[in-house]
């Protein structure tokens, strides 16, 4: 009786068959050259540009309801924005790096340089929240770097997978860039693979796993995580704009991103101000909800009964729950999995939405007296991928941003560190390790590689071989002292 492969087999040896080729093509072929790092960032470009309706379609046939315009400012153009600034620094960035080299050799023609060479193979493991932007936004470190790439996308998103997978293999070879798909399996054996650097933007809890998986063959890891992202607002701040500014961020996507403000520390007497102005704020933006196509929906059922649950454990608990609903519509019945965007006032430790990363239009509001109460809770707590300060008191900002640890910062904005095409963006602690983008990113998937060219004056390198003279041994005296 012949016996069926298992499926993990198949995904292993189809996996470990695309990293081999890869990886033979980049050892037959060497560096890349700046022409063909700039090509392929430019097949990128032109894949997301000529196929924006069909990457909107697959966005909303997975999310149910996604805003187009939502799409396509996150998906598409920010995207192709960060792919042109990486591209247009490649040249400056491949350039060999000149290093002091030390004494006595740097007066007699020794030279010291650090030459970026590409690591060669990086597997990138794509969340469901913006699958193509953190699918290929990434790519302009990675192929700026002169590396290949095999992507993996999120089971959650099989439109948006299947559609990545078939434009990719319309606009790349196999040797330079691949995707592969499959469910929670394919994607444990994917975090296990003899890569030469691994990718993983996903939730915190599921970091140790990929750490573990990725341990047997000792790969480098970029881990982009996420974590509970704060907001402090000043007493000083423009309570219009920052409610403005706030709300939009926390209903983008409904509030799925990593980045989404996840609390808000408030003076405790701007509570029914800024309650009443996020309110209007959502009736400006959205003054219906339910079939509003801009107002995203969330993911899936799962997904939608984890919030849910999170509001009732929260009123359970004591938690105050503002409902931002303009028109009053009930959502008991409804086509897609949407929540209205609901304020949570006085949360503690206890509950649920404090102790996970939220991912969703649900808003904790925390009440403080003095700044430095808000400081001290940021600072008890697991290090934000993100965190924010609104307020025109130029001490106490300096104060937040000094005192605080965190991936990035914004000042009276949210989201936006992220989107400046000259800063990495990456996280710390437990929202993360490494950074893609700019040069730091550039160099995060390089080998930085020493250099060291010998001086050609051999008079001087015979005097350190033996037999020593006491002249020698006096000169090391000297340059020990």
């Amino acid at each position: 009786m012949v016996k069926t492969p298992k499926v993990s087999d198949t995904s292993r040896k189809k996996i470990q068959l695309i990293i081999d080729t890869q990886k033979n093509a980049q050892l037959a072929e060497g560096s890349p050259s700046l022409r063909l790092r700039i090509d392929r960032i430019n097949r990128l470009i032109a894949l997301l540009g000529d196929n924006q309706d069909a990457i909107i379609e697959a966005l909303n046939a997975d999310y149910g309801n996604r805003s187009h315009a939502g799409s396509m400012m996150t998906d598409i153009y920010a995207t192709i924005s960060s792919l042109k600034a990486n591209r247009n620094k490649i040249a400056k960035w491949m350039k060999r790096s000149s290093r002091a080299s030390s004494f006595p050799f740097n007066l007699l023609g020794g030279r010291a340089s650090i030459k970026y060479q590409p690591i060669g193979v990086v597997g990138n493991v794509v969340p469901w929240n913006f699958p193509f932007n953190l699918a290929f936004t990434p790519l302009g470190s990675i192929f700026a770097a002169g590396n290949r790439c095999v992507i993996k996308p999120s089971e959650y998103t099989p439109h948006c997978a299947t559609l990545m997978k078939q434009l990719v293999e319309q606009y790349f070879d196999v040797t330079e860039l691949a995707v592969v798909t499959g469910g929670p399996k394919t994607g444990e054996i994917f975090t296990s693979m003899p890569f030469d650097h691994l990718l993983f933007t996903g939730s915190t809890t599921i970091a140790p796993h990929v750490i573990r998986g990725s341990a047997e063959n000792i790969v480098p890891l970029t881990l982009e995580l996420g974590g509970k992202s704060p907001v402090i607002i000043s007493q000083s701040a423009n309570m219009k704009q920052t409610a403005d500014r706030i709300m939009f961020a926390k209903t983008l996507n409904a509030g799925q991103i990593c980045l989404a403000p996840d609390y808000i520390m408030l003076p405790e007497d701007q509570k029914e101000n800024f309650a009443a102005l996020a309110a209007d704020s959502i009736r400006t933006m959205f003054p219906t909800l339910k079939d509003n196509q801009d107002y995203t929906s969330i993911i899936n059922e799962r997904h939608y009964d984890r919030l849910k649950n999170y509001l009732t454990d929260a009123k359970k608990k004591g938690a105050e729950l503002v409902e931002i609903n303009p028109a009053d519509e009930s959502f008991s019945q409804q086509e897609h999995y949407k929540i209205p965007p609901t304020l949570v006032f006085n949360p503690t430790d206890k509950m649920k939405l404090m102790q996970e990363e939220i991912f969703g239009p649900i808003l904790p509001i925390k009440t403080y007296q003095t700044v430095n109460e808000a400081i001290d809770y940021v600072n008890a707590h697991d290090r934000p991928l993100g965190l924010y300060y609104f307020g025109s008191d130029k001490n106490e900002e300096n104060e937040v941003v000094t005192r605080t640890i965190s991936g990035g910062v914004t000042i009276n904005d949210l989201l936006v560190h992220a989107t400046q095409e000259g800063l990495p963006f990456g996280g710390v602690g437990a929202s993360g390790m490494g950074v893609y983008n700019g040069i730091e990113g550039f160099k995060n998937f390089s080998h930085a590689k020493p250099i060291y060219r010998q001086t050609p004056i051999e008079k001087a390198l015979k005097m350190m071989r033996p037999p020593y003279t006491q002249k020698f041994l006096n000169l090391l005296k000297n340059m020990a002292s």
